[in-house]
């Protein structure tokens, strides 16, 4: 019912723009939030849900933003964009997966802290190759798409990564993700391929990055490598997703709703807003290591065979 809700409210997206109900300023905000969204739920599975730390994930951003970008101003013609828009970002997404894979299978071979290094070193490597790749602007970045992104676009998209990826902490490979963050050894001594799952969960993460960086490019109809660095982009992702709390869908959708628009609040303070990004990081570690849900879940948000197993637990164990 919670989703049949959402898909009804469709139609207001395509709407209030139409009827000139809210102003392009708010859409703008709007359509930020929703990328963001898609953002933080996406790495929240790999930081939050399986217990991993990366740090690269504006790297895949930058994959999908550029392999989109040049789909649709090098390969299809102009006027069939707002047609073959979908399969751009889907093309987008799905090569910043074969990206996640890349960096997931070498990644994984070990145990520790060594995805946050190599991650770190991921999103470094894609800023300088675009850098010093002159057919894509260089450091002088990339322009020339049409803004096809709009609040539907970014409507839909994000509520089929928030579907997507309940779906899938909700299923047996999910349960798995689970378990590595608990307990890794003990999850294989109970026969959970760790490393499938390791690897499904962040080749996932990689695809709606990627088709955040697609939206992203095609909002602003200009990119630059260093829309993608790691300070400040992959830095405000992780601060979204601790500030929500990780392991939680609804705390992704809190932690990008209310950092975004906070920043919107402190745009006067120019660039000292910047500041507050990485200082509110450490608080957050300090005093709220969980975020604000803290590894708990929307109700709406949980499969109904979910919540009535719940149910029965708590019944056998009132009786006992």
């Amino acid at each position: 019912m919670f989703w049949w809700i959402l898909v009804a409210l469709l139609p207001v997206t395509l709407l209030l723009p139409e009827l000139g109900l809210i102003n392009p300023y708010l859409q703008q905000v709007f359509m930020y939030v929703g990328i963001n969204i898609i953002l933080t739920v996406s790495l929240n599975l790999v930081n939050g849900y399986m217990g991993e730390f990366s740090v690269g994930h504006a790297g895949f951003m930058a994959v999908g933003a550029y392999v989109s970008s040049i789909l649709t101003v090098w390969v299809f013609p102009r006027p069939y964009g707002p047609f073959i828009f979908p399969l751009v970002l889907i093309a987008g997404g799905l090569a910043a997966a074969v990206a996640g894979l890349v960096v997931a299978i070498p990644s994984f071979r070990t145990r520790g802290d060594y995805l946050a290094i190599v991650t770190l070193a991921f999103n470094m490597i894609v800023k300088s190759a675009l850098e010093n790749i002159e057919a894509v602007g260089g450091p002088r970045g990339f322009m020339g798409m049409d803004r096809l992104t709009n609040m539907a676009w970014v409507y839909v998209w994000t509520i089929a990564a928030l579907f997507c990826i309940r779906n899938f902490v909700y299923s047996n490979y999910g349960r798995g993700v689970l378990s590595i963050r608990e307990d890794e050894i003990a999850a294989e001594l109970v026969t959970v391929n760790t490393r499938q799952c390791k690897v499904l969960a962040f080749v996932i993460a990689a695809f709606f990055a990627g088709i955040a960086g697609g939206l992203f490019a095609h909002l602003l109809q200009f990119i630059n490598p260093r829309s993608f660095a790691l300070f400040p982009k992959s830095t405000e992702i992780l601060v979204m997703v601790y500030l929500g709390g990780i392991g939680s869908i609804a705390g992704s959708v809190l932690g990008a709703t209310i950092f975004t628009v906070v920043l919107e609040l402190l745009r006067p303070l120019g660039v000292w807003r910047w500041v507050v990004v990485p200082l509110t990081l450490v608080l957050l570690m300090l005093f709220r290591p969980t975020g604000i849900m803290g590894l708990r879940e929307f109700r709406p948000l949980i499969p109904a065979g979910e919540l009535a197993r719940e149910e029965v637990k708590a019944r056998a164990s009132a009786a006992d």
